[in-house]
């Protein structure tokens, strides 16, 4: 019986190590791809005349395109193109197909509960979001909030000519393991 609780305990050690790494090492790849949308906004910021024009913005999968904040609780999160495990590792993703701002659609963010949106709970309606990309910086104020099953696949739906930014992520927040519902808040643009 000794025995067994030992390997126990020894098995509960590699697990608790394993989950730690993953943490340090998803934390990493967070803070170099936020380090790349400051570089990122930064040249574009330097090279004023030769601004993306929203139409023709299109990035690759897997390229930084931007920053999300989050004001109210103090996020700055780099947004990447996609939302497989790979880009979800390196910052919010980007609903591939979905649009951004100016382009008069749908914008979709997704990001992990327990990495990127672990405060997303938080986020009241009349809370404010700022997308800063190469082509401008946008405003969007929470208006709406709601819980669906984690396979309904209407939310990411057409919505133009109205934009409207859809942010996901899985919950319950405190659920350990693949979360069976997505919480998810629909903002609308600020107009400034």
């Amino acid at each position: 019986m000794k025995k067994l609780a030992i390997l126990f305990m020894i098995a509960g050690l590699v697990l608790v190590a394993i989950g730690g790494y993953e943490l340090i090492k998803t934390k990493a790849a967070e803070r170099n791809t936020l380090n790349e949308a400051h570089q990122l906004l930064n040249v574009e910021k330097d090279e004023a005349n030769t601004k993306t024009d929203p139409s023709e913005f299109f990035p690759d999968m897997g390229e930084t395109v931007g920053i999300l904040e989050m004001p109210s609780i103090d996020a700055e999160l780099p947004i990447v193109e996609g939302t497989d495990a790979d880009d979800l590792e390196k910052g919010v993703g980007h609903y591939k197909g979905t649009a951004y701002p100016r382009q008069q659609d749908q914008i979709v963010l997704s990001g992990h509960r327990d990495t990127v949106f672990r405060k997303l709970g938080d986020i009241e309606i009349g809370d404010i979001f700022i997308l800063k990309l190469p082509y401008g910086e946008f405003t969007y104020e929470m208006v709406d909030s709601k819980i669906v099953d984690a396979d309904d696949r209407t939310i990411i739906k057409s919505t133009a000519p109205e934009e409207e930014l859809v942010i996901t992520t899985c919950y319950p927040f405190s659920y350990v393991g693949n979360a069976p519902e997505r919480y998810i808040i629909y903002a609308k643009p600020i107009e400034e």
